[in-house]
């Protein structure tokens, strides 16, 4: 655990920042929030007796007065279009690990494209979207991939009983359509393909009890990026239950509420990864309760094996190339139902 160990949480006053520091905290590590907005900050810091340090990512000395100290960085803060560049620099000049939750497309693209080769040259830790979308699909898919060192297709699909984004998914998404403009992003053959035509909406069949549902096919989420950065897989895909994309789209959808003492929605999520070669299919599958909260053990226990030493590779690595991605998922057992299910030839 923690053993006292600071730890800078970049946007910790947002709504999966305060998710992350209750998980670090209860870990034994000293969260040390850090973010631009002062008042919130300050709020924070005195509800869980922290200190507060006010850093904004366009300043990079307050950056660094920010990570003084700390072991590591998880950076809450989006759009991380805007923020993720600043505070891996940051770290890097701190010499510590960096870990963040994004789930916007082109900024885990960017990270991989602009940090790899500097990240392994200078034996640094940079792990991106290591959150629901991005790092728990990753994961799966790396489990299912069991002993295969290639496979043909991945296929990653969410069902969500509702999805009431927060203000920072409702930011970040904006962000990335403007980047993007009015094409949609799909890897076939181990390449980006932008796309003018709708995406499709088919059936999944998710494990019993929930079986098939109505999706969005080529619903690109973050795992698009993050599974071809280690596995051998030229077509990946990702899928969303119609109703939950209803929600996302939808302009007065409100934000989530609590539901339970810890602050979680009651959202309820499964994620359901395939892998197929040949004839044969494997699959990996994960259920809870809440995608921003889930989000908080997935990127503590990364923390907690970055800084213990229980890595593969060093430089900029998606969850499933850089720790083992099975003992990953078992350890996360009081916040996921998870079934590794058996597995084909």
């Amino acid at each position: 655990m923690g053993s006292g160990q600071q730890v800078a949480v970049f946007g910790a006053y947002g709504h999966t920042g305060r998710f992350v520091v209750a998980e670090l905290a209860a870990r034994g590590y000293v969260p040390v929030p850090s973010g631009r907005n002062a008042q919130a900050l300050q709020e924070l810091a005195q509800e869980h007796g922290l200190e507060a340090r006010v850093a904004s990512a366009d300043d990079a000395s307050s950056l660094e007065r920010a990570l003084a100290g700390a072991a590591a960085v998880v950076n809450c803060a989006g759009p991380f279009a805007t923020t993720t560049a600043p505070v891996i620099e940051a770290a890097l000049r701190a010499k510590i690990p960096y870990l963040d939750v994004a789930a916007e497309l082109e900024a885990n693209l960017d990270t991989f494209a602009h940090y790899q080769e500097r990240a392994r040259e200078a034996g640094a830790v940079i792990v991106p979207a290591m959150a629901f979308f991005g790092g728990l699909g990753d994961l799966l898919a790396t489990a299912a991939m069991g002993d295969w060192t290639a496979a043909d297709e991945a296929h990653i699909a969410y069902a969500l009983s509702s999805w009431h984004p927060t203000a920072g998914t409702r930011l970040s998404g904006a962000v990335s359509r403007e980047r993007r403009g009015d094409v949609r992003l799909r890897y076939r053959g181990g390449q980006w393909e932008r796309r003018t035509d709708a995406a499709p909406a088919l059936q999944w069949t998710f494990p019993q009890p929930m079986g098939a549902r109505e999706v969005i096919g080529e619903f690109t989420m973050a795992d698009v990026v993050t599974v071809p950065q280690h596995l051998s897989i030229p077509d990946v895909t990702t899928y969303m239950t119609v109703e939950a994309v209803r929600d996302v789209a939808a302009p007065h959808t409100p934000a989530p509420t609590a539901a339970d003492r810890s602050g979680r929605s009651d959202q309820a999520f499964l994620v359901d990864a395939v892998v197929r070669r040949g004839g044969v299919e494997r699959r990996a599958t994960a259920g809870g309760q809440d995608i921003y909260a889930v989000t908080a053990p997935l990127v503590a226990e990364a923390l907690e094996r970055v800084l213990t030493g229980r890595i593969k590779t060093v430089g900029v690595a998606s969850a499933g190339e850089i720790f083992d991605a099975p003992d990953f998922l078992r350890a996360l057992a009081p916040h996921i139902a998870l079934d590794l299910h058996p597995q084909g030839a």
